[in-house]
């Protein structure tokens, strides 16, 4: 472990988000490590000094901070148990995936295992995290705070510390109802362009009326460009997003509160990956609206 300067920290998973947090990691002058399963897909961080591992346990040892970005809670889970034999005392496990309720399982692990928590789920996608732009919504113990702000920093534009316990899953139940909010936008910029385009309407009439009034925002602009150009480029896919609803739903069902609006997304997304558009950004789900 690092015993002064910038903590040695390790990131499990280099995916959409987690490559480019490795890397600006790396660019802020922190020591790197990083593990992705497919190892091909975290090869190029090693030009930005990153060391590449080959297994999840081999990434962690010597680090002084692990962060996991990883498709959802029971991957966190299987990753986690496989590496933390090889995790030394005191190590802070910075939990950034989108996990949902899973969190209070990964918590509980964290503390039978003697590992210091942070819940830390991040707000963004593939552009602001390219551009050291999410932010970080926090929940963990005021101690260990000076120790993973630098690493907050060096990712994100701000840190929203929502909790002085990551066990209470603070910090992830806010990502829930903000991927709530999320969905909610996705679906209702598709489906407008939809009709728009079954009832023969100029699109980019639609868009101009919404722009710069009060119902335009910086996402419709995002994604009505996406959809618009047909330009699928994932910055977070049809497939992931479909994961993200079952678990705002799940959470939903065990607070008593009805999400009608999220379960017809979910279907609407289930329909679009079923016609060939899973691996294709989110706002593909645009395509759930024809009839075939």
């Amino acid at each position: 472990m690092s015993t002064f300067g910038a903590p040695v920290v390790t990131v499990l998973g280099t995916g959409v988000i987690g490559f480019p947090v490795a890397r600006n990691l790396a660019v802020k002058g922190f020591t790197v490590r990083a593990w992705n399963r497919t190892r091909g897909k975290a090869e190029a961080l090693a030009e930005h000094g990153v060391r590449v591992a080959d297994t999840p346990a081999d990434a962690v040892e010597g680090a002084d901070v692990v962060v996991t970005l990883l498709r959802d809670g029971p991957v966190v889970s299987d990753i986690i148990k496989v590496a933390e034999p090889r995790m030394g005392d005191g190590v802070v496990w910075v939990q950034m995936s989108t996990v949902g309720e899973d969190v209070d399982s990964l918590a509980a692990f964290a503390a039978e295992r003697g590992l210091v928590f942070v819940d830390a789920p991040v707000q963004g996608t593939r552009q602001p995290a390219e551009n050291a732009e999410l932010v970080v919504m926090a929940a963990g113990p005021e101690a260990v705070r000076p120790r993973v702000q630098p690493l907050f920093d060096a990712i994100g534009k701000r840190t929203l510390w929502v909790g002085d316990d990551g066990a209470s899953g603070a910090a992830s139940r806010l990502k829930l109802v903000l991927n709530t909010w999320v969905l909610a936008l996705t679906h209702g910029v598709g489906e407008a362009l939809a009709l728009a385009r079954a009832l023969d309407v100029d699109p980019a009439h639609f868009v101009d009326v919404v722009t710069g009034g009060p119902m335009d925002n910086g996402y419709f602009q995002l994604k009505s460009k996406v959809i618009l150009a047909g330009d699928f480029t994932p910055t977070f896919t049809v497939d992931n997003a479909e994961k993200d609803a079952r678990l705002v739903l799940a959470a939903a069902e065990r607070a008593g509160v009805r999400m009608d609006l999220v379960g017809a997304g979910r279907a609407r997304f289930v329909r679009a990956s079923a016609q060939g558009h899973g691996g294709k950004d989110m706002a593909a789900g645009y395509f759930a609206s024809f009839i075939d």
